[in-house]
């Protein structure tokens, strides 16, 4: 049996340049991954694909992982099977990419249990059509991201910290469809020429929607200002704010005035599961 991590992502942040005519939007925006992952097993079996999990949306006919087996499988045309079990860490709804990342790892997973040999590239090349946000999970390294996020530039780990954040998720599920269709998101920022000189001043264009919508997240990033400038992520409900080594979660958990779930977690410049799979 095979056993790897699917990390959560950070957008460090989120700005919107224009609409597509296919209704996409053109982003820019900076991925880094954080160390709260979800775990995947892998155990070969023949022909079927099936999935488990004790969380209960696991089983949709669209879920991304079972998507990224069959379109390995149908790529490549073998007709070896797995069985996949998911321990779900990461929350949903909250913008941190556990489903992208999930497919990532799928990916990742069956090319290593099935020996088919095919490259990051070819992975990658396979991730576009499973998401957007696929990409950056499978190449495995903190990128700045154009296009509709899967236009990736690696970025230096050297001009990127891998800080502490406390992250908090209020008990409320973001829709990313709302968010996007709202006729209040900002939809012209000016392009971004140099991510490090211009990293501090950026923000995540998302969060005025969502704060409009969703109350929870107005009030808990009201009350993340005590510890610095909160960020959301992505578009989702997820807030972060970076703190020092020793922060103690366990004294400001009472005092939130959302119900929330709170998480310490260390950026990541390079994503676990290629620790885990490639470097041991």
């Amino acid at each position: 049996m095979l056993v790897l991590p699917a990390p959560a992502k950070l957008n460090l942040f989120l700005h919107v340049l224009g609409r597509r005519s296919d209704g996409y939007h053109e982003l820019q925006t900076l991925f880094q991954f954080i160390d709260l992952c979800d775990e995947l097993s892998f155990e070969g079996k023949d022909a079927e694909i099936s999935l488990q999990s004790d969380w209960r949306g696991v089983l949709e006919a669209d879920n991304l992982i079972v998507r990224a087996a069959h379109c390995l499988r149908d790529f490549t045309g073998t007709q070896q099977g797995a069985q996949i079990y998911l321990q779900k860490n990461i929350p949903i709804g909250a913008g941190l990419g556990g489903g992208s990342s999930d497919a990532a790892t799928t990916l990742h997973g069956l090319n290593r249990l099935w020996n088919l040999g095919l490259s990051l590239d070819e992975l990658a090349s396979l991730a576009i059509s499973l998401g957007a946000d696929v990409p950056v999970f499978v190449r495995g390294r903190a990128a700045w991201a154009a296009g509709i996020g899967e236009q990736l530039t690696p970025m230096a780990p050297a001009e990127l910290p891998e800080h502490i954040y406390l992250l908090a998720v209020p008990r409320v599920h973001v829709s990313t469809a709302k968010v996007f269709q709202h006729p209040a998101l900002k939809r012209d920022c000016s392009p971004i020429q140099n991510v490090y000189a211009e990293l501090s001043a950026a923000e995540n264009v998302c969060e005025p929607v969502t704060r409009l919508l969703y109350p929870q997240v107005d009030a808990l990033l009201q009350w993340m200002r005590q510890f610095g400038k909160p960020r959301l992520t992505g578009t989702g409900g997820g807030v972060f704010v970076p703190v020092d080594a020793g922060f103690a979660l366990g004294t400001i958990i009472e005092s939130c005035p959302v119900a929330a779930e709170f998480h310490l977690v260390r950026a990541l410049n390079q994503s676990p599961l290629f620790e885990k799979l490639y470097l041991n």
